[in-house]
């Protein structure tokens, strides 16, 4: 019969130290200078890359919104509408359509686009005619909306 010995129950922790480093210098590796050869600078490196991955995310968003703003802006000045008087009209036209879409639509299909510009620039005008006018509603595409209360 033989006994087991408490010692070979013990587990060393020098491999699981070796693994850990391991994992930081992989995420390293592409670093300049000692960063990446270097445990002690490498731990600094890859935890302020991680900070600023969870940052870009958020950046990342935000760049795009303004990309595609601009984008339709420019797109709709093509059209003589300006960007705030076209969205707000679009939505007021009830067209759900987002910025990422539109930016797309007035760059791979801009006769859509200008469809949706001269929707935008007509609903313009007829709040002007309506706003301008002596009470009655202008003849219109929308003035034949059915409003239920």
């Amino acid at each position: 019969m033989v006994f087991l010995t408490s010692s070979l129950w013990i587990r060393s922790r020098l491999t699981d130290r070796r693994w850990r480093k391991l994992e930081v210098l992989k995420h390293a590796r592409h670093f300049r200078g000692r960063k990446n050869r270097c445990y002690s600078l490498a731990v600094r490196a890859v935890r302020r890359a991680f900070v600023y991955a969870t940052k870009a995310r958020y950046l990342k968003k935000r760049d795009l919104r303004t990309l595609w703003q601009t984008r339709i802006e420019a797109a709709s000045l093509e059209h003589r509408v300006k960007y705030h008087v076209f969205i707000s009209n679009l939505s007021k036209c009830q067209v759900e359509l987002n910025r990422k879409v539109l930016a797309d639509l007035a760059i791979y299909e801009p006769k859509t686009f200008k469809s949706l510009a001269a929707l935008a620039k007509r609903r313009g005008e007829e709040g002007l005619l309506a706003a301008q006018g002596d009470g009655k509603e202008p003849e219109g595409i929308f003035s034949r909306i059915v409003r239920c209360t």
